[in-house]
């Protein structure tokens, strides 16, 4: 066993302690959808707080970004740091158990998806863009974005999980192996999610054999890597692990972590400390319920026409009137050489083309730094899904909302994208719709 784990270790990867609510707690009021999604929508989350009443809730246990503006957001945290200890005092949740859990997520536009939680190091992780660690991100990380993210991590008494990270298994040779084993036994969980959100099962995986299948997935996988994305130079880490959602999650582990790691140099089992790791989700790039989708830009403080003089320095660029939202987006869907971009505003649609080809963050997001920066009240949101955008922009409103539709995103080539030249542009893709997203819903203790 031990040699088994020193294996994973030298994989990034931890068996972890997972603690789920014990059998009488309603699983459907129990799970919530990540905490940054619906950030423009107040409304979502009032529904969430009504529909989980006074039953036990991960919705105590997170911070909804929606809020995290909020004049009382200190206090906001030590009740949930108090909410977090609670559900251990008052035994919420049943003793954990040590091992994995596989993972099925039906919606109502992927019937199935496979996922893995585990513990990742984040020792081998790093967002820096000049690093190439074991565990990457995929998009630029904003450090701005990590203190207040960080006071609700430090000290907190548990965790429970939105990260998602995937592996590049294009012959998909891992998870059908875990889920056949996994299914030898009934599911830990099986519920419905709120909100029409589909249905989400869990098998335990906690024998050692099913531990050995995944090091060896894992292994054959981190051994392909080394020569599959071209330019590793000597002593380079293998590219396992790409972040696929929750980015500035995981930086926000991993800030806490170094800071912990730091305040207790040389104290016995530093090296052991649960603040080491942080419980994610694995799955295959490649898993046929996996489809990526843009993240729509939503500008606040500027008409639609300011937004337009800025695009304007677009390579190539050109742009015209369209009626009807259908057809936008049936033109920014299309396959160009270039980039098209959908400009909806107050009962206004604009088709925008440029000849800037590959990711369409790559061009746009510098432009829309730039023109946030120049002037007060201007700011910007990342928007999950054409329709959400569509609702904020669309309706004439007291605060003037321009949104930015963006074109379909190819998951093909990510892993390689990213080995060659480092983090995307930060909010380049999103896994699936608003409503796929992950639902919090396993916990590990964390610290005290």
């Amino acid at each position: 066993m031990a040699d088994l784990e020193q294996r994973l270790a030298a994989l990034g990867t931890v068996i972890p302690e997972i603690a789920l609510p014990r059998g009488d707690i309603d699983l459907e009021k129990w799970a919530v959808i990540a905490c940054d999604q619906f950030t423009q929508d107040r409304s979502y989350w009032e529904t969430v707080r009504k529909t989980a009443g006074s039953s036990p809730s991960t919705l105590n246990l997170i911070f909804p970004e929606v809020y995290l503006e909020d004049p009382d957001r200190e206090n906001r945290i030590k009740v949930i740091h108090k909410a977090m200890e609670s559900v251990f005092l008052e035994g919420i949740l049943a003793p954990p158990r040590k091992g994995l859990v596989y993972i099925e997520r039906g919606t109502a536009l992927h019937p199935r998806r496979r996922g893995l939680v585990l513990a990742l190091d984040l020792e081998e992780y790093d967002w820096a863009p000049s690093s190439r660690p074991l565990i990457r991100s995929t998009e630029g990380t904003v450090p701005e974005r990590l203190p207040p993210r960080m006071e609700i991590r430090r000290s907190a008494p548990l965790e429970t999980p939105h990260i998602i990270v995937l592996i590049d298994d294009q012959e998909d040779t891992l998870f059908p192996g875990l889920g056949e084993r996994a299914k030898q036994v009934q599911p830990c969980y099986n519920t419905p999610l709120m909100g029409g959100a589909g249905t989400v099962s869990g098998w335990f995986l906690d024998r050692e054999e099913d531990w050995r299948f995944l090091a060896e997935g894992l292994e054959t996988l981190a051994r392909r890597a080394v020569t599959r994305y071209g330019n590793t130079a000597p002593g380079d880490h293998p590219f396992l692990y790409a972040m696929g959602d929750g980015n500035h999650s995981l930086a926000t582990a991993k800030g806490v972590w170094e800071e912990y790691k730091k305040q207790h140099q040389g104290e016995p089992g530093l090296e052991k400390h649960p603040a080491r790791y942080a419980l994610v989700e694995l799955e295959n790039l490649y898993d046929p319920g996996i489809a990526f989708e843009p993240i729509h830009r939503l500008i606040f403080g500027a008409g639609v026409e300011a937004v337009l003089e800025t695009l304007k320095k677009l390579p190539g660029f050109s742009s015209r009137p369209i009626s009807g939202l259908e057809e936008l987006s049936r033109l920014v869907a299309e396959e160009t050489r270039g980039n098209r971009y959908g400009l909806i505003s107050a009962g206004q649609s604009i088709l925008v083309e440029t000849s800037a080809a590959g990711i369409a963050t790559e061009p746009l997001q510098p432009l829309l730094d730039s023109f946030i920066s120049e002037a007060q009240g201007r700011s910007i949101d990342y928007i999950h899904g054409e329709k959400d955008l569509t609702r904020l922009a669309w309706a004439v409103g007291e605060k003037p909302a321009v949104g930015i539709l963006l074109p379909p995103v190819r998951k093909d080539g990510l892993f390689r994208t990213v080995a060659r030249s480092g983090p995307l542009p930060r909010k380049s893709f999103s896994m699936g719709e608003a409503e796929e997203k992950r639902f919090y819903l396993e916990c590990r203790r964390l610290f005290g």
